[in-house]
Parts: C-alpha cells; structure tokens; sequence
C-alpha cells in the first residue's frame, strides 16, 4: 500500500488578502476546507501543516492538521518556491521522526473546492498508471486554445504560436480543435525521491499523469476578486447540492 504524506503549505505573510489561509471562507477558514477534504479522502498515511505562523499552526492543528514543526522565516518569503518548502518538510520528519513517505502531495489551500473524491481518485491515477506524479488539470476552453493563439513579431506580422505556420491555417472550427488542459494548481502528487533527485529535482519526473477536474471546481485564490468568486461558487454548488454546508 502507497504511503503518501499530504503536506499543506500555508505561510502567514499573504499580501493580497491580509491572514489569507485563516480567513473565513463561507462559514470556516480558508485551511479548514483542504484539511478537511485530506482528511475525508482517506488517501494520506499523514498530514501536515508547513507553516511558519503560530496562529494558523494553532488552527490548523484545531482542524485535524498535524503541525510537527514552525517552518523557518527564511522559507516563508513572498518569493520562496514550493520546492525548498518541500524538501524542508520530507526532510525535517525523515529526521526528527524517522518518517519517510512513498509519495508526497502539495496540498495548497488556495484550492478550497478540491474535495475528497478528486484526492482518491489522483492517488487511483497514480497507482493505475505507475506515473512518477500526477498533476491536476482543467480544459482549457476552445476559444483560448493554444491552437489558436498567434504571437507578433518586432514588424507586427503575426503567425501561428504552435505551428508557426501562416494565420489562414488555423483549425477553422472550435469543435475541431485538440482538447489542451492547464494545471489547476489543486493537486501534486509525487515520488518522494523526485525532490531529492541530484541532477533535477522537482514535482514532477518524467512521467506525468493528468488528472483533469471539472472546471466548477477550479478556484485559485490570489487576490480578493478570487475570493468573491470562489464564494459565489461554493453559493451555487450548496444550492444545487453537490457541496455540503
């Protein structure tokens, strides 16, 4: 059976919307909704909370979060990548608590309509396929198909982004167009070794598996506009009852 550690990365410094990862989104804090959803999966041997705030440490660990450390100032700055923050948590329990997972997944809560069901069904994905990781996706809607974007050059001439070839052979039809997908921000899941891989660590290895999520579910929250939609949705789906209050 998988060991997969869920790590929640939450610093205390967001700038857009003030104490962000404790702020009350739809009746709990914003980190309430990925705890819960982590908890409810029943994929995770083990989850933490990384963060370098003793208050969102405390609520965390109110809402069912391990928080076995206080990440260091140095790794809680607005520009501090994932993958540092990572390595610090994998390590720090591999040597305080001789713990050491299989498989690690970030879990950000930026992404509060990630639910338990997309977490079981990305850990299926990931032992269904034997990927090194498993990214969640969203489609990307036709009329912003990569398919049919153009990019100017220094004359102002423009030609197709992918093929590089002239406009006029643009795909005409948007029913005709390969699906494309982004990443949706809401799930990495990965080999616990990728981290540490001495030539290029990272998330993702070289087998990737997509995991596409229903775009209703699809909320990033960066800025208080995020958040204004990301409360219009959970409105919605409450109301059409594919969300319990």
């Amino acid at each position: 059976m998988m060991k997969i550690l869920g790590v929640i990365t939450a610093r205390g410094g967001s700038k857009s919307i003030p104490r962000k990862n404790i702020k009350e989104l739809a009746g709990k804090p914003l980190i309430a909704w990925t705890i819960e959803a982590a908890k409810d999966s029943g994929v995770f041997d083990r989850i933490i909370l990384s963060t370098d705030d003793r208050e969102i440490a405390d609520i965390g660990k109110r809402c069912g979060a391990e928080v076995p450390f206080l990440r260091p100032p140095e790794l809680a700055g607005d520009t501090t990548p994932h993958l540092p923050v990572m390595q610090h948590a994998v390590t720090w329990l591999k040597e305080h608590e001789r713990y050491d997972p299989d498989y690690v997944c970030i879990l950000q809560p930026t992404a509060p309509l990630r639910r338990a069901f997309h977490l079981r069904e990305a850990a299926e994905l990931l032992e269904r396929t034997g990927a090194d990781s498993v990214v969640s996706m969203v489609e990307i809607p036709g009329h912003f198909s990569p398919h049919w974007a153009v990019e100017v050059d220094d004359h102002g001439l423009g030609k197709l982004l992918l093929s590089k070839g002239p406009i006029r052979e643009r795909i005409p039809r948007r029913q005709n167009l390969p699906k494309a997908y982004a990443h949706s921000g809401a799930i990495y899941l990965f080999r616990t070794a990728l981290l540490f891989d001495p030539v290029d660590p990272s998330f993702y290895g070289d087998k990737v598996a997509g995991y596409v999520m229903e775009d209703k579910y699809n909320i990033n929250i960066d800025d208080p506009e995020d958040w204004r939609l990301a409360e219009a949705t959970i409105a919605r789906l409450r109301a059409a009852g594919e969300l319990a209050t």
